[in-house]
């Protein structure tokens, strides 16, 4: 064989990125394959290939007719498969020896040259043809080494075909993708030509190449597009802990910053909004709440409602469900459209969420109370303006140090109204209280009080209340604000 030929191998195995070795042993079973195609060929044979100077060999096997009729038993028992019809076992037609199985019996099998002179037309036709098939197969195993190990990796490509059933992405030379139509968002569209991001689902290996299946649904696309548009997550200092998406209407992401002084919001948010503005031109349009992550659940709940405002939040540990007040006219914000944003939260939080208005909350709690603040020690009675008391429960006792509250225990129900019948008891001017004396976290325990004393105080002196020592006066708890940062 002519030098030559050696040469193009080994200029085709660094053009393809193939090792030379792999094309080396695929020339020699292309010219086995030729050899077997002359007239008067042995059946069995084996090409040996000088790896400096491409001269060849072919070389017959002679069998022992024993040791020949025992490694074909051993091929059928192998081969040996179930019709998927009649479920029987049937074997191959032409069951060919593993060349392998040769080499262990070696020392029995003699051998002869039996080269041939030239080969013809059609031998080198074969020659060329088996060649080709194994540069294929090489360049599909390479191509799937290449992706099998992606899974989850954020990918650019460009759309080349678009069906009803799905979108053809082509990632680069020869390589496409598959966009199923389970993993496009409803309402994007993919024009030929145009260039899109998505993160790989699945590869697979086919007789084709590497099957690859790429998502725009999967949350794992924010949170690459969020990693390469911000260097503080790129870098670790930021971590998106958890996402909640609803793909091409609303997203929330939770953010914990793990260096001191980085504010995790701001630095997603980015100046004048232009980082979280890139993701949400990406995403189409689709609107990103950005949440700081907190280990209190109930400021964690709380925050994921942005961008509704949250008065107090009662979380139950046990069953992972947590009771968030807000104010009437905050309640349908906090809900969302057909319930999208309280959706949205509780996936985020892995909490149950149900949601109550200051009004509902007060009088369910006006008939029959609620177990988990009485269970936190906070006093049971109703203000004339049908919000709870904030201040804390004596020891032993349903009620504050408050007179007017203490009597409470003398009538039926937790309305201070109810005393006097006019809803403006005496006792309701509540004196400022120490804040030592507020049990808890007001945040999550405490709503915001303001009592008809309190405003006419404001308006006009009035004389101190006196209070028994030791007994807990009043202070108005601090509203939450739940806003986190949200796209603009």
């Amino acid at each position: 064989m002519s030098r030559e030929i050696l040469e193009a191998m080994h200029a085709l195995a660094r053009e393809k990125g193939i090792e030379p070795e792999k094309l080396m042993v695929a020339l020699e079973d292309a010219l086995l394959s030729a050899y077997k195609k002359q007239p008067g060929s042995a059946k069995y044979a084996r090409v040996e290939m000088d790896r400096e100077t491409a001269d060849f060999r072919v070389i017959e096997l002679i069998i022992p007719e024993r040791l020949e009729a025992h490694l074909i038993v051993e091929t059928i028992d192998e081969g040996t498969v179930v019709d998927p019809e009649t479920g029987e076992l049937r074997e191959p037609e032409e069951p060919e020896i593993d060349p392998a199985k040769f080499e262990q019996y070696r020392d029995q099998i003699g051998e002869q040259d039996v080269t041939p002179d030239d080969f013809g037309r059609i031998a080198a036709q074969t020659a060329k043809q088996v060649i080709l098939q194994r540069i294929r197969e090489a360049e599909r195993d390479m191509m799937y080494e290449e992706y099998r190990d992606r899974v989850g990796e954020l990918i650019t490509g460009i759309v080349q075909q678009s069906d009803s059933r799905y979108t053809l992405v082509q990632l680069r030379e020869r390589v496409e993708a598959l966009l199923p139509k389970s993993e496009q968002v409803d309402g994007e569209r993919y024009d030929h030509s145009q260039r899109i991001k998505a993160v790989i689902k699945e590869v697979s290996p086919s007789t084709k190449g590497p099957s690859i299946i790429v998502s725009r649904r999967d949350p794992e696309l924010i949170k690459k597009l969020f990693e390469l548009e911000v260097p503080e997550i790129a870098d670790g200092l930021v971590e998106i802990a958890n996402v909640a998406r609803e793909p091409g209407y609303r997203s929330k992401i939770a953010v914990v910053s793990h260096a001191d002084g980085v504010d995790p919001v701001g630095a997603c948010v980015g100046p004048r909004g232009s980082r979280v503005r890139m993701v949400v031109s990406e995403l189409r349009g689709e609107k990103i709440d950005i949440i700081p992550f907190n280990e209190e659940p109930a400021r964690f709940v709380a925050k994921a409602l942005s961008p509704a405002r949250v008065r107090e939040v009662l979380v139950d540990d046990e069953a992972k469900q947590a009771t968030v007040i807000v104010p009437d006219d905050q309640l349908s914000l906090a809900i969302g459209r057909e319930g999208q944003n309280a959706r949205l939260a509780a996936r985020l939080t892995g909490w149950r969420v149900d949601i109550r208005s200051e009004t509902e909350f007060a009088a369910e709690e006006a008939e029959h109370g609620y177990e988990e603040e009485e269970v936190s020690g906070r006093c049971a009675a109703i203000l004339s303006n049908g919000r709870r008391c904030p201040n804390a429960a004596l020891p032993g006792s349903r009620y504050c140090g408050l007179e007017t509250h203490q009597a409470l225990a003398g009538i039926t129900g937790d309305r201070v109204a109810d005393l006097n019948g006019d809803g403006a008891a005496p006792g309701e001017a509540l004196s400022p209280l120490a804040p030592e004396a507020v049990q808890g976290d007001p945040v999550a325990k405490a709503p915001q009080e303001a009592t008809v004393g309190q405003a006419a105080s404001a308006a006009a002196p009035q004389p101190a209340t006196e209070v028994a020592p030791g007994v807990p006066q009043e202070l108005p708890a601090a509203e939450v604000e739940s806003a986190g940062g949200q796209a603009p």
